[in-house]
């Protein structure tokens, strides 16, 4: 019995299973074509196919008579290839010779099964779907490194996947975790891929390859669910940039227990600008653009310049608000930043072009 469960459980973890089965769970965005192109591209390898039938019956035309027992013009070569292809047949037009019978055996038939394919295109690509999909995952999941797994695609988490586009990040690097499949469909029609699940659970995080992510995002709707996605990922992926995002400050300290990098209080952040808003709407505004990275100002990160060595954080050209070094942040006007030093990271207001 107890082997038996064994069984049921491995088969249970997603990364066991075989790749047809995670079709629907993890899903890789489509290059999206328009209808007209798409019918186009169809059309045009119809005729194709029409004109390579028509000159190959036109080639060995003396195969060939119509029912008056004349010799075939490319009209009625073209007219053999259109009734045949498409299966009518009217029998006005014969193939009389045995080579004739055999091209139209060997390439004339499989030239009819193409064509008739191409007009049921749509139910192919029906069929085919789960194929393509299937591949396309069983690739993906060969390749992935380095990427972004985004837990939660509420505001927040669309938000967060919004500044890291505007920070030059490709979407094909972002993968984004929820349970709901109205959002997810959401998230794969802006070309990121997309695993449906609940990212407490280990094989979940494990299918969005977060022991190979560079970062993970955890931005859900509940403190208690943060934390435990926070403490499941640290397990998986010890190596990677955990962000959190929390919405009460109580709960700070059990996001960084569970492995948080960084750990961001909505509710508070927002009561403040909340109140900052009713004296000094200004101050809000600026903050609104430091924050978006698509034009005005953004608060930037670079290494320090072999010339600008030694010199005070304040007196450089850039507008410079901290020093990372040894991974942590020094606030400029505390004595240890007095001067710069090989290898500090300087957090700088930068200007972005709108």
């Amino acid at each position: 019995m107890s082997g038996r469960l064994a069984r049921f459980r491995d088969f249970d973890r997603l990364t066991e299973r075989p790749v047809f089965a995670l079709v629907g769970i993890l899903r890789i965005p489509e290059i999206e074509t328009s209808p007209a192109r798409a019918i186009a591209k169809r059309m045009g390898l119809a005729l194709s196919l029409l004109l390579i039938a028509a000159t190959i019956v036109y080639i060995d035309r003396g195969g060939y008579r119509d029912a008056q027992g004349n010799e075939l013009s490319f009209l009625d070569a073209f007219y053999y290839a259109t009734v045949s292809l498409s299966t009518t047949g009217y029998g006005d037009i014969t193939p009389i010779t045995p080579g004739a019978r055999l091209i139209n055996i060997l390439i004339i038939t499989p030239l009819r099964i193409f064509f008739l394919v191409l007009l049921v295109g749509t139910t192919l690509a029906v069929l085919t779907e789960r194929s393509r999909q299937a591949f396309k995952i069983q690739r993906w999941r060969r390749t992935v490194r380095n990427h972004t797994v985004v837990v939660g695609y509420g505001t927040k988490g669309r938000k967060a996947i919004e500044a890291m586009l505007g920070d030059g990040i490709s979407p094909g690097d972002i993968v984004v975790v929820d349970t709901d499949p109205a959002v997810l469909e959401s998230a794969s029609s802006a070309g990121l891929v997309t695993v449906a699940g609940s990212a407490t659970r280990s094989d979940v995080l494990r299918l969005t390859g977060a022991q190979h992510a560079s970062a993970i995002i955890v931005a859900t709707n509940r403190d208690d669910t943060a934390v435990l996605v926070t403490l499941t990922a640290r397990e998986i992926a010890p190596k990677a940039k955990i962000v959190v995002a929390i919405r009460e400050s109580d709960n700070t300290h059990l996001a960084r227990q569970s492995g948080a990098d960084s750990v961001v209080v909505s509710s508070e952040t927002a009561g403040r600008l909340l109140g900052i808003a009713t004296s000094t709407p200004s101050v809000v505004e600026m903050v609104e653009d430091l924050l978006t990275p698509e034009a005005g100002f953004a608060i930037a990160e670079r290494e320090v310049e072999p010339e600008e060595v030694g010199g005070s954080p304040r007196h450089l050209r850039d507008i410079v608000l901290g020093v990372v070094r040894d991974g942590e942040l020094v606030r400029v006007g505390e004595a240890t930043v007095d001067a710069v030093e090989q290898g500090d990271m300087l957090l700088y207001i930068k200007r972005v072009a709108g």
